[in-house]
């Protein structure tokens, strides 16, 4: 149920029967304690770290949330074996268990992937991925059911998110390195050998229920949003008066989101964060003009903001279709409602003035 877990997880297991070792090695462990979490998460200066545990407590847990756990068995030889532990060993030292996460670069499944790739003797050759595919496509198929979650994941990647990507960069995700694995083979000279000997499902167990979420999804929202604007452009038309509150709070929450949007823009590490051209529909102009825009508001004066803001969103809504970025579902409607906003205050200023 939370956003993190949706994509699945990758984890390593070492087991050793005649040493009576079972254990996982997790590089997914992070902590929501950890000082200014949030802002070092949004920054993308968020630390993550290889942790080990019992392979039975691994189990307990994962079946008792309802996740299932899949078991591929690794192909390696005594000496590829052996590598593999005195890596993750080394990986373990306290020097070298944090590093600096990223979703889709260096995260707990590309780490398990590329130290297994180390202690191979030859060469990993994978089959070929699903084509045309970019980050955000494989996203919103982990985010499907959970528009929420997606609104705000699709408001902060950009039109990086959506090149296409190889079948390499596709393993971020969980599942597609699980069907890569199943399909790939270890080269040495004229040997070929499967990377996986066999697969079998360990935690068999039904998905928890999900949490019933705010009751409305996001497209209604935009729409009742649009609604409630055009009824109070029609009362202020009636009452021949601006009123401010309802700019105070709309503009106030572009204004708002623009703040997230400029931060990871032109701030965040992540990658692409920051060829984000919801840039242009959503900034911090809105709320550092707010003051002025209510005070021109309260005394009846002409606010040439509004007639800039006109033209801005009808130019943005015109290039939409041109830009190389997916925009989500909400964001026309949404610069829609912004647009009727500002068109009520232009409109009611000259019935204003020309009595």
């Amino acid at each position: 149920t939370e956003i993190y877990a949706l994509f699945g997880h990758t984890a390593l297991r070492y087991e050793d029967t005649a040493r009576g070792e079972d254990w996982v090695f997790n590089y997914g462990m992070f902590s929501f304690n950890t000082p200014r979490f949030i802002y070092r998460f949004v920054k993308g200066e968020t630390d993550y770290e290889l942790g080990v545990t019992r392979y039975p407590y691994f189990e307990g847990s994962y079946a008792m949330r309802g996740s299932s756990v899949y078991q591929q068995t690794l192909n390696l030889t005594i000496s590829e074996k052996q590598k593999l532990r005195r890596l993750l060993e080394e990986n373990y030292l306290p020097k070298n268990r944090v590093y600096r996460y990223n979703f889709f670069y260096d995260n707990c499944t590309t780490r398990a992937r590329d130290i297994i790739e180390k202690c191979i003797e030859g060469k990993v050759v994978y089959s070929e991925g699903k084509e045309r595919l970019s980050f955000r496509d494989i996203v919103h198929q982990y985010t499907k059911g959970h528009e929420w979650d997606e609104l705000g994941i699709d408001m902060c990647l950009g039109s990086e998110a959506d090149k296409s990507i190889d079948t390499r960069k596709q393993m971020f995700a969980p599942f597609y390195m699980l069907e890569a694995a199943k399909k790939a083979t270890i080269v040495v000279g004229d040997s070929v050998r499967p990377l996986i000997l066999h697969e079998k499902k360990v935690v068999d167990v039904e998905p928890e229920d999900v949490r019933e979420g705010f009751p409305l999804s996001p497209m209604v929202c935009v729409f009742i949003l649009i609604g409630v604007t055009c009824f109070v452009g029609w009362l202020q038309f009636k009452i021949r008066k601006i009123i401010w509150i309802w700019d105070l709070l709309l503009f106030g929450v572009q204004g708002l989101a623009g703040c997230v949007i400029t931060f990871l823009v032109f701030f965040s590490t992540h990658p692409t964060v920051g060829s984000n051209w919801l840039i242009l529909l959503l900034n911090p102009i809105p709320l550092i003009y707010l003051p002025v825009m209510v005070y021109r508001a309260i005394k009846g004066k002409k606010d040439y903001y509004h007639t800039i803001n006109i033209v801005c969103l009808t130019s943005f809504m015109m290039i939409m279709p041109f830009i190389q970025q997916k925009f989500n579902v909400t964001v026309l409607p949404l610069a829609l409602c912004l647009l009727i906003c500002s068109a009520n205050h232009v409109l009611l200023y000259y019935r204003q003035n020309n009595k």
